[in-house]
């Protein structure tokens, strides 16, 4: 009984579901912005810091400090003092998720913030690795 390397792959793979196949497993929502005046206003920022799985707090000081802006939030918006594009929004965003919530090690999104005395630490859920962030 012989073997082909390229049969069993291909047989492997397909017995892989589709879930655990697809590389992408964080999903975030769109963001559904407007401008009115000199303001802009994110209608789902609650949605999307709880689907990165973080402090909204959090997430709103590295948007205030990236964008040299102020900020207020209302209930599961936020308004920013000036015009901001979405896609602008949405790269910070990214930016965000690969200091802040993506693991430097396995690149998956399993990890959480802990803070030990004046450090904070990027801890990994799924393979357990710890990284240090800065601090914001």
């Amino acid at each position: 009984m012989e073997y082909d390397y390229d049969k069993l792959l291909k047989r492997a793979r397909s017995q892989i579901p589709e879930v655990a196949a697809k590389q992408e497993r964080l999903e975030l929502p769109r963001l559904r912005c407007s401008t009115i005046g000199m303001r802009t206003i994110v209608h789902n920022f609650q949605e999307t810091a709880d689907a990165l799985n973080r402090d909204p707090q959090h997430l709103l000081k590295f948007l205030t400090g990236e964008m040299a802006t102020a900020a207020t939030t209302q209930e599961s918006r936020v308004i920013f003092q000036g015009k901001f594009p979405a896609d602008t929004l949405g790269r910070l965003l990214q930016r965000y998720m690969e200091s802040f919530v993506v693991c430097p090690v396995c690149k998956r999104p399993d990890t959480k913030i802990v803070k030990e005395k004046r450090l904070s630490f990027l801890v990994c859920e799924a393979c357990g690795a710890r990284s240090s962030i800065k601090q914001l």
